[in-house]
């Protein structure tokens, strides 16, 4: 999923090759999945004759800022991408688009030529991405609610480990949370702790300053490392945890459900505050699902179906084992009425209960004549 450092890359190209030039020419999908709340026909237009002025990013959000609003925004999503005709955007995912490439792309969702011949697009695969024409991107969601940008508004080391003292749950959560900090994504949260020798499942708030410290210490290296490399991921270090992800060397431990991957021998739990294992599912919200960043994705009907898919299977499981609880006492009122499970319950207790109370007084009856037989033979 691209995080920041990909996000970041895919700006600067931006920023470095289209700035200063008009619009002549735009395609936009028919998606309503990922072109959100305006028609591909007004968004075209209104984007014709326009001029980039600038490229902005906050955490994993990206937007064009043109002479004039409404701004096209990008919201990345799993598998949201730019890509420049000619020009090698980010090789996290792959490389510049060549002349043998099919361009624009199956999967491009927005497409634009520039006045000097540039051609640039935004593609999705998945279709989790958003891209929306805003007329103040930063101030409506998701952007106004995301937190700090890791790069661009880090805190302080006084005001990060202030502000860890009082969060009571585990710190890769935290990390993940784009409301506390915007940009970190799975691998880069997996990757500073690994760095900083803390265990993802470590709550927040024991921490202890000096980790605190070289937690701060490690985001800021980590993204600036990434950074220095345009995000080529076959650039990082050697020595990071990154290139474990997919490889699954024996000294790391690679968890399902969200992917986490740390070393447990030199990441451990401290005392007694930890949370559980980050393998639980992907947990449902009224407004869609979470992805493994924690971001959420949008209801659709993809992962609305999976939903349905599941309800209707617990429903049947459940309608099935009524059944058979169902059959199962007709069997057995069956065997002890000889009425074939016909008559209503309540009838069938008291008959068992008269049956029983009946079988009692043959006993006593029984014993007492018995009784009174030893007296008379006396």
């Amino acid at each position: 999923m691209p995080e920041l450092p990909e996000v970041e890359a895919a700006r600067r190209a931006v920023e470095e090759n289209c700035l200063g030039k008009t619009i002549k020419r735009s395609i936009i999908a028919d998606d309503t999945k990922v072109i959100d709340g305006v028609s591909p026909s007004d968004f075209q237009a209104s984007l014709l004759g326009k001029t980039i002025v600038a490229a902005r990013r906050k955490g994993k959000n990206m937007w064009l800022e043109l002479d004039s609003p409404p701004f096209p925004s990008f919201q990345f999503g799993m598998a949201g991408a730019i890509y420049i005709k000619g020009v090698a955007v980010t090789k996290y995912k792959r490389s510049a688009v060549s002349d043998s490439d099919e361009w624009p792309s199956k999967y491009s969702k927005f497409f634009i030529e520039l006045d000097d011949g540039l051609e640039l697009s935004f593609t999705d695969k998945r279709r989790f991405a958003k891209v929306r024409l805003l007329k103040d991107p930063a101030s409506v969601p998701p952007i106004s609610e995301l937190g700090p940008d890791a790069l661009l508004e880090p805190m302080t080391v006084d005001e990060f480990v202030d502000s860890l003292s009082k969060k009571k749950i585990t710190i890769k959560a935290l990390l993940l949370d784009q409301s506390y900090i915007s940009g970190i994504g799975n691998w880069i949260a997996d990757e500073v702790l690994y760095q900083a020798r803390i265990h993802p499942l470590q709550i927040a708030s024991s921490l202890s300053r000096e980790s605190c410290e070289s937690l701060h210490k490690c985001i800021k290296e980590v993204i600036e490392k990434a950074l220095e490399v345009g995000a080529d991921s076959s650039q990082f270090p050697s020595n990071w945890i990154f290139h474990s992800r997919e490889k699954k060397p024996g000294k790391a431990f690679v968890d399902g459900g969200r992917t986490t991957a740390y070393v447990p021998e030199l990441q451990k739990l401290t005392g007694t505050k930890s949370g559980k294992e980050p393998n639980k599912p992907r947990k449902q919200s009224s407004k869609g699902y979470e992805d493994e960043d924690g971001d959420k994705e949008p209801v659709n009907e993809e992962n609305t179906g999976r939903a349905k898919a599941k309800k209707n299977q617990n429903t049947t499981k459940g309608a099935a084992r009524k059944s058979r609880a169902k059959s199962n006492s007709e069997e057995n009122d069956s065997d002890e009425d000889g009425d074939g499970g016909k008559e209503d319950k309540p009838v069938k207790m008291a008959k068992r209960k008269q049956t029983k109370t009946e079988e009692a007084s043959k006993k006593l009856k029984t014993s007492r004549k018995s009784t009174q037989s030893r007296k008379v033979k006396k």
